[in-house]
């Protein structure tokens, strides 16, 4: 893939948060939700696949997309791959997330920036320690 389709393929994914997430908004009810996935995509800059992947990694937990239909959608099925495992059910338990993720260098660094993000987001005492254990772990040398 060149330069010029990496740059359209991040476009797309923008384009398809953008939509995805409109009429959401972060705590508060104030900030428009896409600056979340906004501010995480800064945070992965010059890694077109993390980028991509960081713009959607919202989008099938809190939006109506699947990986359906980000595939129909024109992206990657290996991009989707990375946003389903950055999506969170209900009967994920925290700790096997985590370590799903850790198994996955772009999955890896898209979280840690997910996190960051949270954390500068007026997070609560819970989210605090939830994040910190996230991140040490995500963090961790496996070598």
């Amino acid at each position: 893939m060149n330069e010029m389709e990496r740059e359209a393929l991040v476009k797309l994914a923008e384009e398809i948060a953008t939509k995805a997430h409109d009429g959401q908004f972060r705590r508060g009810g104030i900030i428009p939700y896409i600056e979340h996935p906004r501010a995480v995509v800064e945070r992965v800059a010059g890694d077109h696949e993390a980028e991509v992947v960081a713009w959607l990694h919202d989008v099938i937990e809190d939006t109506s997309e699947s990986a359906e239909s980000l595939i129909e959608a024109g992206v990657p099925e290996y991009l989707v791959a990375e946003v389903v495992l950055l999506t969170k059910t209900r009967e994920a338990v925290y700790d096997q997330y985590l370590e799903r993720i850790a198994a996955s260098p772009i999955a890896c660094r898209v979280k840690i920036a997910d996190m960051l993000s949270n954390l500068a987001d007026h997070p609560t005492r819970k989210q605090i320690r939830k994040y910190a254990r996230g991140l040490l772990r995500l963090t961790r040398d496996s070598s």
